[in-house]
């Protein structure tokens, strides 16, 4: 029997796939915002006999939504910029016993500095698909990494209870296309979750956690909107970066964001962020085919295998430096800072 919560998520949600405007998405040139983005790393000093020290440090990249120029790195040792999967950037150093640079007796810090400029995301088909909004779809670059993102993550199971979770939301919706399944899905996990990062299990993107407690961060919601869809045979990827406050200004980052985006052949890739939905229920029809321009995305996937390859096990996500000292974790200090680059 479905519970009262699911039942009001999935009211929501047939109200809306039966009379969606897409009013919300009338701007035909999407907003931009431009502004300096300072990551800033600083390592312990390594535990009294460690042989060697790695760190990993995310780096922004270019794509359709977001440009990186002026990359800088400040560092004190030498460095690499490795591109790992999912098309991640990062940075890695290693400081041996053996290297003419031995490892430090002071914290070491490694700053990146870069203008970016980010593009609100939308994608109008996710609301008016038809004939030719189908063809242009088909025109998209193809992704290569597709069948990732239809395979189940470590938190992320896609077992028989997820399936039959999924399946009941899209059934009491009435959906049947990719497109219609994953709207009853967003319109459900917004309409029965709740923003909440208080008491234990929040943030770690654990789908049951999620689904149990339905109450959570942005990884808690968007491991539901992910594992709902793929575990329908609709892929969904979860990205990850940093959240930027709406007033232009200068300031510290203090947390992540993340968000999701899923595909139809119909639509191409729709991005969707249902825990900015829940947070402001005014802009739940927006965020069903945009992700505004007060954002920037570091990296894509989870369960994620740096390059070279960390010796522990493979990261929930990257958006933090990781280091490892003798191929154990080792905590890292980080600062985020930006500041708006004012139009003229």
């Amino acid at each position: 029997m479905i519970s009262p919560a699911i039942r009001a998520g999935l009211l929501g949600a047939a109200v809306l796939l039966t009379g969606f405007s897409a009013s919300a998405q009338t701007a035909a040139v999407p907003r931009s915002r431009t502004f300096l983005l300072t990551s800033t790393a600083t390592v312990p000093v390594p535990p009294a006999g460690t042989k060697t020290l790695d760190l990993w440090l995310p780096v922004p990249h270019t794509d359709a939504s977001q440009d990186v120029r002026d990359l800088k790195i400040d560092s004190p040792v030498p460095y690499k910029i490795e591109k790992g999967e999912f098309g991640n950037q990062m940075l890695h150093l290693r400081l041996a016993r053996y290297e003419p640079a031995t490892l430090p007796t002071a914290p070491l810090v490694v700053k990146l500095t870069a203008q970016i400029t980010r593009r609100e995301h939308l994608n109008l088909r996710a609301n008016a698909p038809t004939a030719t909004a189908a063809a242009k779809a088909k025109k998209e670059k193809a992704d290569p990494d597709m069948a990732r993102w239809l395979a189940p993550d470590r938190l992320v199971p896609l077992d028989a209870k997820i399936k039959q979770q999924a399946e009941e939301v899209v059934a009491n919706a009435n959906a049947k296309t990719p497109l219609s399944k994953a709207r009853a899905i967003y319109e459900h996990v917004v309409g029965t979750v709740t923003y909440d990062k208080t008491g234990q299990g929040w943030g770690r993107g654990d789908i049951y956690y999620a689904c149990d407690a339905r109450r959570g961060n942005c990884t808690d919601f968007h491991a539901i909107v992910i594992g709902y869809c793929r575990s329908l045979g609709i892929p969904a990827r979860f990205s990850i970066g940093l959240p930027l406050p709406a007033q232009r200004g200068k300031g510290e980052v203090k947390g992540y964001h993340c968000w999701a985006e899923f595909y139809t052949p119909e639509t191409g890739w729709v991005p969707v962020d249902a825990s900015e939905a829940a947070k402001d229920p005014s802009r739940r029809a927006y965020f069903f085919g945009a992700h505004d321009e007060n954002r920037v995305e570091f990296t894509r996937g989870r369960d994620v295998t740096l390059a070279p390859k960390q010796a522990g096990p493979p990261l929930n996500y990257f958006m933090y430096p990781y280091a490892e000292a003798d191929g154990k974790p080792l905590e890292v200090g980080r600062l985020y800072e930006y500041a708006d680059v004012m139009a003229q």
